[in-house]
């Protein structure tokens, strides 16, 4: 892609096209340029103020990639405010659109948490580079976000939620996701009650090496499943804890 095509004044396109190239982009950074992202995105995704986060992120990101490669992504002007919808942002980014300023700016239109999740490119999102720098996943983009989205939906437990309860939610063999914000969510399906997981999650958790690639080992479990006929999950609890362990046997072997 051509430079101009990368200039826009808006920060969260900026990043989702840097999810978008991910893969080019990645083997280009060294570790404290990736460290010094990663710390603009955690505010992206976890702060106050997304918009000032986003803009960050782009700065660093521009300055950290080598040989001039970061001249793509600095946009010609990035407004110090988020522009409200339908309007033109204000010459300069020094105030609010029509002129009038925003006290801190957090308050305008499109500063809001879920502001990060609407300017998106070729399908991928600002948020998904978040999630490729910080949580390592790859579940992003238009093919596999729509899978993410998926498995976060289902019924889960937050850690604090599976700590109240007895239970430790760094405990090994257990599928953790991490949602919207970073949050840790672990799915409830894993518990047979309380917060003590069916011994059969943790035995076929570790088979799918669920520790490394939680969101596969989630997809197993709350896939159909050909052979069961079934979503495995739905089958805990059922006496039938050998078919689950052969079922996901399988899987890991190839058959």
């Amino acid at each position: 892609m051509s430079g101009e095509e990368h200039r826009t004044a808006d920060p969260y396109e900026v990043l989702a096209r840097a999810a978008a190239e991910w893969d080019d982009l990645e083997p280009r950074l060294d570790a404290a340029g990736r460290a010094r992202l990663g710390d603009a995105l955690r505010g992206l995704r976890e702060g106050p103020r997304p918009w000032d986060a986003a803009r960050d992120a782009v700065r660093v990101l521009a300055a950290a990639l080598p040989g001039g490669a970061g001249a793509r992504f600095v946009a010609p002007t990035v407004p110090d405010v988020p522009p409200v919808p339908g309007r033109p942002p204000v010459e300069g980014g020094s105030g609010a659109p029509g002129g009038s300023p925003v006290e801190g700016g957090s308050g305008a239109p499109g500063a809001g948490a879920g502001a990060p999740y609407s300017a998106s490119y070729a399908g991928f999102r600002a948020v998904d580079l978040a999630a490729l720098v910080l949580d390592g996943t790859r579940m992003v983009g238009p093919v596999l976000g729509p899978v993410r989205d998926r498995l976060l939906a289902v019924p889960a437990l937050s850690e604090d939620a599976v700590r109240e309860r007895g239970g430790d939610p760094y405990g090994p063999g257990l599928v953790r996701l991490r949602g919207p914000g970073g949050a840790v969510r672990l799915p409830r399906f894993q518990f047979a009650g309380d917060a003590l997981p069916w011994p059969v999650v943790l035995e076929v958790n570790r088979l799918l090496d669920a520790d490394d690639d939680p969101w596969a080992a989630a997809d197993w479990w709350l896939s159909r499943d050909a052979w069961l006929a079934a979503p495995p999950a739905a089958l805990l609890g059922t006496g039938r804890d050998g078919t689950l362990v052969d079922a996901a046997r399988a899987l890991v072997d190839g058959g």
